[in-house]
């Protein structure tokens, strides 16, 4: 690894050392467990005293050469990948807390992140207090003796607001609390956290890492000592990442900065397209200057990332009348692939929810989520113009 070269140089040419065969591209290690020339190798490598890969649950190469490149990317010590987004989330959450823990989290956040805050930790006596993203006075009410992490998500899902990663970060030093930042919108290309101070970085790998809707995967990434206790529960518990995902995800990384330029130049285009249109009540995007927190976005990224929030005029019926008069967009709950993909939150992604905490979060009904894809902008435009002109 080299920390000098450039992000695009890092992304293609971080790899793990070629086996005696000398090949150019990483191959896939397909198996479940390695094998030891004799039974001290063995036992030390159970033992921990050498770097030997042991069983795919929780060892493999095409892991670490996954875990090397975002931790490259993100600035980051050390990190451990996940068969999902989710299982990255959950797992951090349960590694680092105890019962009696409290938590700290921004509203805005993944519907299934909020349930696993709502309806699963409260089984082990971990409490979560809701905050707004952009009240730092909220934050302080919301601290009590026995709070543990501040969790947050930026740019929001499905809302794209933004937090200051700065004013997160000096309230988690006064408060010593774990900062735990969600970098799935962003990626490491647009928003690096951990250089405002944040301890870990999560991602769904599933989304603008892999790139094309293909494979699951997730990462967490940040301090050495977090990631070894993430490690001890995750090698017992078993959230594991395939080897083959693991290598299409490497793989991915690759392209993840000439993809994202081109995903940012076309969301940025249709916020504009969409701020014009008379059936359009409001845009939120961290590319315009009408974003409500366009100034920390520039503080904080490189560019407005790919996802574009909108209201329809007319509400419920009309967001409806919209996605089904869509001809070339996907209609499909993921985000982050090379198609454009149109989402009612409401009534997918956050329909656990219920209409009051919508509500909270700015989750109305109006509202549409694009997540804009690589095909030619005029014809993302054409499609989404059509859709909402139609009666």
């Amino acid at each position: 690894m080299n920390k000098e070269q450039k992000f695009e140089t890092q992304a293609v040419r971080t790899q793990i050392e070629p086996t005696h065969a000398k090949e150019h591209s990483t191959p896939m290690y397909l198996t479940s467990s390695f094998i030891y020339d004799d039974a001290e190798e063995m036992r030390a490598s159970f033992a921990g005293e050498n770097d030997r890969h042991i069983y795919s649950r929780f060892s493999n190469p095409n892991y670490q050469e996954l875990i090397d490149k975002v931790c490259l990317m993100e600035g980051a010590e050390a990190g451990y990948v996940f068969a999902t987004g989710m299982s990255a989330v959950f797992s951090s959450f349960a590694a680092l807390s105890n019962s009696g823990d409290h938590i700290i989290s921004c509203r805005s956040i993944f519907g299934s992140t909020h349930t696993v805050f709502t309806k699963i930790l409260p089984k082990w006596n971990i409490q979560t207090t809701y905050v707004e993203v952009d009240d730092p006075a909220s934050w302080e009410k919301a601290v009590q003796p026995n709070s543990k992490l501040f969790y947050l998500e930026t740019p929001t899902n499905p809302g794209v607001d933004l937090v200051d990663l700065e004013a997160a970060s000096t309230f988690c030093r006064k408060h010593d609390l774990l900062m735990i930042v969600d970098n799935c919108f962003a990626t490491p290309y647009l928003q690096q956290p951990i250089k405002f101070g944040a301890d870990l970085v999560i991602h769904s790998a599933t989304k603008f890492i892999d790139g094309q809707g293909r494979v699951m995967g997730g990462i967490t990434v940040g301090k050495k000592e977090l990631i070894e206790e993430i490690y001890t529960f995750s090698r017992s518990t078993g959230p594991a990442l395939s080897p083959f995902n693991a290598w299409v995800l490497s793989k991915s990384l690759e392209t993840l900065a000439v993809r994202m330029d081109r995903h940012c130049d076309n969301a940025l285009k249709l916020a504009e397209f969409l701020s014009n249109h008379p059936e359009v009540s409001w845009v939120k995007y961290p590319g315009l200057k009408s974003h409500p927190q366009y100034g920390i976005a520039q503080k904080q990224m490189n560019a407005g990332g790919a996802v574009v929030a909108f209201g329809v005029q007319g509400g419920l019926e009309k967001g409806r009348s919209f996605l089904n008069n869509l001809k070339m967009c996907s209609l499909t709950a993921n985000l982050g692939d090379s198609r454009t993909i149109a989402t009612h939150p409401s009534s997918t992604t956050h329909a656990k929810l219920s209409e009051e905490e919508r509500q909270k979060v700015g989750i109305t009904p109006e509202l549409i989520r694009i997540s804009v894809g690589l095909e030619h902008i005029d014809d993302i435009i054409s499609d989404i113009q059509q859709a909402l002109e139609q009666d």
